[in-house]
């Protein structure tokens, strides 16, 4: 996989968890910072692994979906992406009406939550066959990275970002969608 890909698509993957770090640098009572490391390494563990397991399932996929390859990875990629712009277009507004952000247990359910669809994701990495330790590490260091500064900007800026990162996160996935699709028609 092209690096430009790889990385756009650890972009696209780390929007919602920037996203959700953003509101809870919002809502949190905690020292910025290792309120930030404590969600960088959650959101980033959860990111890599569900990558590597959405990955691992493939393969007992693998021989049903080989002809058609490419259209589910467009399918779920671009299908992931659509879910993310109407998500935001439906959310008016950021609120902390989450209670306890600062919890080991609502960090495990934001972490669960937001990598999803790192999940599907590892399942179209494995159509693509690609270098899956190496990519997941990349995803989940992605992740940690947008998800650390989502807090600290959160906690200064979070009123003024809104819901702005989850069109860009999803518009990304979208084009990588597409991308392969065209590559595999063509």
């Amino acid at each position: 996989m092209e690096p430009v890909s790889l990385m756009m698509i650890a972009i696209g993957l780390s929007m919602d968890a920037f996203a959700v770090a953003c509101v809870n640098g919002l809502c949190t009572a905690e020292e910025k910072y290792p309120y930030a490391l404590k969600v960088g390494l959650y959101f980033g563990f959860f990111q890599g692994v569900m990558t590597l397991a959405g990955y691992i399932s493939a393969f007992f996929l693998r021989s049903y979906i080989l002809t058609i390859d490419h259209w589910v990875a467009f399918i779920i990629l671009a299908g992931i992406g659509i879910h993310m712009i109407w998500q935001a277009y439906h959310q008016k507004e950021l609120s902390c009406d989450i209670r306890n952000v600062d919890s080991h247990r609502a960090l495990l359910t934001f972490s669960v939550a937001t990598s999803i669809d790192a999940f599907a994701i590892g399942i179209s990495l494995a159509i693509l066959q690609v270098n899956i330790p190496v990519v997941s590490i990349i995803i989940a260091a992605t992740t940690f990275c947008l998800s650390f500064a989502g807090v600290i900007i959160g906690k200064r800026f979070g009123h003024h970002l809104g819901n702005k990162t989850d069109y860009v996160g999803g518009f990304i996935l979208i084009l990588i969608g597409l991308k392969i699709l065209m590559e595999h028609i063509a």
